[in-house]
């Protein structure tokens, strides 16, 4: 089988993860390939920030488990890296253009031997003032959207099996 396709075919959202950090080299390797994701007329509308250090790590993880209704919970499941990634919200196809970068960062993940999780309740972070004032210390525009956070790491245990494909997930006319 095609390598590509094999990546995309064992792919699995990790959601346990070992407190070691991620090589350098690998999550270099992820970051570019969320660099070459396609983009609405090529204007490269997101913007990865990366988070390894602990302090901002729990702080955005305590904030989406507020939105989550869970407070207390670690909705980024001991993941050592996060990457936020970001899209600018005047750009129609910010939305889009994002999810790409996300999901070429967690194939590049899995290709790698890194574990991977999108994690959602970015946008309604980010739109909001505390997502304002992170947005302001970390030094980027206010017009900037949450797409999704990418959690990165070791997985700690194997990888959930995958779930059978729907009947009618193809239909050719």
């Amino acid at each position: 089988m095609n390598e590509t396709l094999k990546v995309i075919r064992e792919r699995r959202s990790i959601r346990k993860y070992k407190a070691e950090q991620i090589k350098a080299e690998e999550l270099d390797a992820i970051l570019e390939a969320g660099t070459w994701a396609p983009t609405g007329m090529g204007r490269q509308s997101p913007v990865m920030v990366v988070v390894q250090d602990g302090e901002t790590l729990s702080y955005l993880s305590a904030q989406n488990a507020e939105i989550q209704g869970k407070p207390g919970a670690d909705p980024f499941y001991g993941a050592p890296t996060a990457v936020v990634v970001l899209a600018d919200g005047e750009n129609p196809n910010w939305l889009k253009d994002g999810s790409l970068v996300m999901g070429n960062l967690m194939l590049a993940a899995q290709s790698v031997g890194v574990g991977s999780c999108w994690i959602n309740r970015c946008t309604e972070f980010f739109d909001g003032e505390a997502g304002k004032a992170q947005l302001k210390q970390w030094g980027l525009p206010e017009t900037l959207r949450g797409v999704g956070i990418c959690v990165l790491g070791y997985a700690e245990g194997p990888a959930p099996a995958p779930k059978p494909r729907k009947e009618g997930y193809i239909v050719r006319v």
